[in-house]
């Protein structure tokens, strides 16, 4: 009987993938990666038409980079 992988928490599914990674079945890693949502946070940065625009995207990284480090260090 195969496990309920939607119902595994993602150190689980981890765990279950490691633990069988000659099987051929996939479905742990297929679940584990549905769930990822790498762009939903992401900021796309299109290549700077001048040299004006390239100052405000730098500046705008700058911000971001900065906020980041900040929420980063309040969790530790």
């Amino acid at each position: 009987m195969r496990p309920n992988f939607e119902a595994m928490t993602n150190a689980e599914l981890r765990a279950y993938a490691l633990a069988h990674r000659s099987d051929e079945d996939i479905e742990a890693l297929r679940v584990l990666f549905d769930r990822r949502s790498p762009d939903s946070e992401a900021v796309w940065f299109h290549p700077p038409k001048t040299k004006e625009e390239e100052k405000e995207q730098f500046e705008l990284f700058m911000k971001m980079a900065d906020e980041i480090e900040g929420k980063n260090k309040s969790k530790s």
